[in-house]
Order: structure tokens, then C-alpha cells, then sequence
């Protein structure tokens, strides 16, 4: 395991990273019916299959940027989460682990067996469900901004962002990348408001971390607002298979959407998910 420290883009909260992606035409997504829902997603390229997961309150649209370097290489299935963009959640909540769930549902239909992945936030911490759910299929997955449990720091947020705290800009903004509007999103702030209270859905003991098989590069920002860096050299320590690069000066999540950002972490994640990890990190 190695230990990478880079300089490049500044990161920022989830919510704000949501707030600036944009959604391709409808016409691009497809859907399926995913336990209980009707899950959307769209089906990009060739090649062994990467899985691309957005953070909370975003969309398969916040992976624009990347998707005409990574479908080169890969054949990318990126979906709407439940109860994000176009695939509405009639119960009003979820947990990761249901997330991780829906996840396997959609690549078994798609016919897919094994798979890498690449999740942001609320992503990362679905994949952590999925590489303890079924350990051998995920062959290698990245992890940005995720954590292994819900600490003090991100508590706190929670409980500072009821859902009538949305200015109105704000939720005409989020309401347009949500095809329910404004009652949608105002469903996802009020589960992040509950997640105050949660306990048990992202709570990965250290045994827990050591029976991941999957090989792991672990990203975070040593100024997360959520998750402190402490928790993510924890998760280094935990996984047997993983790397931790670490980003300086950086909050919660990578903002991803500048050239030199985007640019940046392709390629890093590139060597990482074709077995060349640190060539490019070390020049």
C-alpha cells in the first residue's frame, strides 16, 4: 500500500459539485425496473465495464466531463441513484446498502458479472456496500470522498440543513436536474436531514474493511468538511488492497470540472484501473 500526496484542484462540498453538472437529453438514458423502481442509466462505450456513481443530490449527469476520454477505454454504465434525476423513489428514502443493491440489479439485467467503479460521496459509500456484499466482483474501484462512518463533522452539517433552510435559487437550480422538481429534491433534503440519526447503513468496522478483496484507491481531501482525513487513512489502514492519495488543501469531494482538474485525475485513475498506479503520480 502507498501513500500519494498531489496538488491539483480545489474540492468542494457535495452539493455544490451537484448544483454545476449538466444532463445530457433524456433521449440518451435508458430504464429498468430495479427493485421496486424504474432505475435510469445510460450504457456508454466498449470494453470492460466501468460504473460511475454521483454523489448525493447529483446525477449520472455530474460525469459528463469524463465520459468521452473513459469511454474509449471502457464500457461505462452510469445511473441515477434512487431517488435522483430520472429515477424517482416512491418510498421517500433509502439507505446505501439498498443503493449497492440496486447496483448489482441493473448489471445482472445488463448481463454484466464483474466490473470496476469509480464514486463520489454518496457513490463511494455505496461501493463500500457493494465490495462487502459481493467481494468478487468489483475488480478494482475508486473512492472520492467517501468515508467509512457518519462522524461528528458531518453530523452536524446534517442537522444544520432541514429542508426549508434551501434558498429558492438553490432549489429551482437542483428541482431542474430532478424529474419530480422541486418535491424531489425536497425528498433528498429531508432524508439528508435524517441521516443526523443514522447509525447503522455506513458503519464499516475495521474486520468489516478487511474482508474487501477489491483493490482500492482511496481520494480525499485533507479539508473535508464531512469526513476529516483521519477517516480515510483509517480506510487505507482497513482495505488490505488500497492506495490513499491525498489532495492538499482540498474540502469535500473533487470538483472535478475544471480542464486542468478533469485532466488530472483521468489520468491518475487511468493508471490506477490498468494497473500502472504511481507512474503518473510521480513525475
Amino acid at each position: 500500500m502507498k501513500v500519494t500526496v498531489l496538488s491539483f484542484f480545489v474540492l468542494t462540498g457535495t452539493l455544490a459539485i451537484s448544483a454545476n453538472a449538466q444532463n445530457p437529453s433524456s433521449s440518451e438514458y435508458k430504464t429498468l425496473p430495479v427493485n421496486g423502481i424504474t432505475m435510469a442509466y445510460r450504457d456508454i462505450g466498449s470494453g470492460p465495464a466501468l460504473v460511475l456513481l454521483h454523489g448525493f443530490s447529483g446525477t449520472g449527469g455530474y460525469w459528463d466531463p469524463f465520459l468521452q476520454e473513459l469511454s474509449t477505454k471502457f464500457h461505462l454504465i452510469v445511473p441515477d441513484l434512487r431517488g435522483h434525476g430520472r429515477s424517482i423513489n416512491p418510498s421517500g428514502h433509502f439507505t446505501h446498502q439498498e443503493l449497492a443493491q440496486d447496483v448489482f440489479n441493473l448489471l445482472d439485467q445488463l448481463g454484466i458479472e464483474t466490473f470496476s467503479a469509480i464514486g463520489t460521496s454518496m457513490g463511494a459509500m455505496t461501493l463500500l456496500h457493494a465490495a462487502t456484499q459481493q467481494r468478487e466482483r468489483i475488480n478494482a474501484m475508486v473512492l472520492v470522498g467517501g468515508s467509512s462512518y457518519l462522524p461528528e463533522s458531518a453530523r452536524a452539517i446534517y442537522r444544520s440543513s432541514p429542508p426549508d433552510s434551501i434558498p429558492p435559487e438553490r432549489l429551482k437550480k437542483m428541482a431542474s436536474r430532478h424529474s419530480g422538481g422541486e418535491e424531489q429534491v425536497l425528498q433528498l433534503m429531508r432524508q439528508f436531514h435524517s441521516y443526523k440519526d443514522s447509525y447503522d447503513d455506513v458503519n464499516f468496522t475495521k474486520p468489516y474493511l478487511a474482508s474487501i478483496k477489491t483493490s482500492t484507491l482511496i481520494v480525499q481531501g485533507d479539508r473535508d468538511q464531512f469526513f476529516p482525513v483521519h477517516i480515510a487513512l483509517e480506510m487505507y489502514n482497513g482495505i488490505p488492497n488500497s492506495y490513499l492519495w491525498v489532495v492538499p488543501n482540498s474540502g469535500h469531494s473533487a470538483d472535478l470540472h475544471t480542464t486542468e482538474g478533469r485532466n488530472i485525475f483521468i489520468g491518475a485513475v487511468l493508471d490506477f484501473l490498468e494497473g500502472n498506479w504511481g507512474q503518473s503520480t510521480t513525475r
